[in-house]
């Protein structure tokens, strides 16, 4: 085994400060495996469940075939999966089979999490429920993320991130009023979900060190997203009022907007604080709106916010993109363009904050990946390594549970893994 293959295979029980944290991934695609992942970029220890290849199946999360693939022996792997997967362990398992079953009761008997995003009521089928789970392992904290939630009349229905974002409220105040509500060219909802997931398990962990007892962690995807919605609620229940779609402006915080620039690019600027708002004005040369006393404080500027759009914008499409945000930021106003992932590579500040990563992949090319956030100044997380092979590291586990070469080949050739 070469250097680098071992720096992929072999655990680092010291990074992170979640370094001995044992996770057990079972589920797919973004929410659940992004939850692990943030979990395993602090040092969690975190092994990832994925059925074998079968046949014409190639087996694996799907997420391993989305979006651009980079060419490898399997027919080319996503580049999505080899950040997604960073740090994981990767074993294959047949779910469906008792053998496969046993060994996952195995792994949760060791476990301190378990995250899954199976639809409610799988994991129950296959004898893996957490009352099964927590009878061998009173402490274990299982994260369960499901379209709907465990319970309620929704709970048997199918739900993505896309019904999670229109059903938690999220569509219906995007994009314009005169047009049909839009999304984001993002999985939003998965990522909301998972980000209420870490925060559940850590949560849960911590109550386990007072108490010794684990629990179940309940994450519906239509809850993260409506956890998002602001005053959305109040607002309707004490007057009546539904926030609608607005374009680019933000109801009611003003101004915040998104400004046309003379050479044909886009300013956003936010001058909804009363003293950014003079500044703001008096950048523009409009000092008789920076003066003007009923516009010192948000209220007053809402009823006017047609007003003072247009005056910002009348101000920002004479000047370039790049001077209208020199302006800004010598006013101390917030100001930005609209980044691209190619304006995001080459910005002073993701490199001077070392946002932009590194990595080799597989056949030894170079790849840039996102670093590791939130920056921990005494336990940062990091990029151990780069998202595994299918099945990369079942023998190495199986080992941990104490089978011997004998017992792994037997289930590989059972087709269990």
């Amino acid at each position: 085994m070469t250097e680098h293959e071992a720096a992929r295979t072999q655990p680092d029980s010291t990074a992170g400060p979640l370094a001995g944290v044992r996770v057990l991934e079972l589920g797919q695609l973004i929410a659940g495996p992004f939850a692990t992942r943030l979990l395993a970029e602090f040092g969690a220890d975190v092994i990832k469940v994925e059925p074998p290849a079968r046949d014409a199946s190639p087996g694996g999360d799907p997420l391993r075939k989305w979006r651009k693939l980079h060419p490898d022996d399997s027919g080319g792997t996503s580049l999505w999966w080899y950040v997604q997967a960073r740090n994981k362990r990767s074993i294959t398992l047949d779910l469906k089979s008792a053998e496969g079953q046993e060994i996952v009761r195995r792994l949760a008997a060791r476990a301190d999490v378990v995250v899954e995003n199976f639809r409610p009521g799988t994991l129950e089928g296959w004898g893996l429920g957490y009352e099964r789970l927590s009878a061998d392992n009173p402490g274990l904290v299982l994260v369960r993320l499901s379209g709907y939630g465990q319970s309620g009349p929704y709970r048997d229905r199918p739900g993505f991130g896309a019904i999670a974002e229109s059903m938690g409220g999220m569509r219906y105040v995007t994009g314009f009023p005169d047009r049909p509500p839009v999304r984001l060219n993002l999985s939003i909802g998965d990522s909301l979900a998972a980000l209420h997931a870490v925060i559940g398990a850590l949560m849960a962990l911590h109550h386990r060190r007072e108490t010794g007892l684990g629990q179940v962690v309940d994450v519906a995807l239509y809850e993260a997203v409506f956890n998002m919605m602001e005053s959305t609620l109040p607002e309707f229940d004490r007057y009546g009022i539904v926030r609608e779609r607005t374009g680019t402006n933000l109801t009611g915080i003003v101004p915040s907007n998104t400004y046309p620039t003379g050479d044909g690019g886009h300013v956003v600027i936010g001058g909804n604080g009363d003293s950014i708002f003079k500044r703001l004005m008096r950048a523009i040369g409009r000092d008789d709106l920076a003066d003007d006393p009923a516009l010192a404080n948000n209220a007053g500027r809402a009823a006017r916010a047609a007003e003072l759009d247009a005056a910002i914008a009348a101000w920002t499409s004479t000047q370039t993109l790049d001077d209208a945000l020199d302006m800004m930021a010598g006013a101390q106003v917030p100001s930005a363009k609209i980044f691209s992932a190619a304006d995001m590579v080459a910005d002073p500040q993701f490199a001077a904050r070392a946002m932009i990563e590194r990595a080799t992949l597989p056949d030894g090319t170079s790849i840039a990946i996102p670093a590791v956030v939130p920056k921990l100044s005494r336990t940062p997380g990091g990029t151990r390594w780069l998202g595994p092979a299918l099945g990369e590291h079942t023998a190495q586990v199986l080992a941990e549970l104490g089978l011997d070469a004998a017992q792994i080949e037997k289930l590989r050739r059972n087709r269990v893994t």
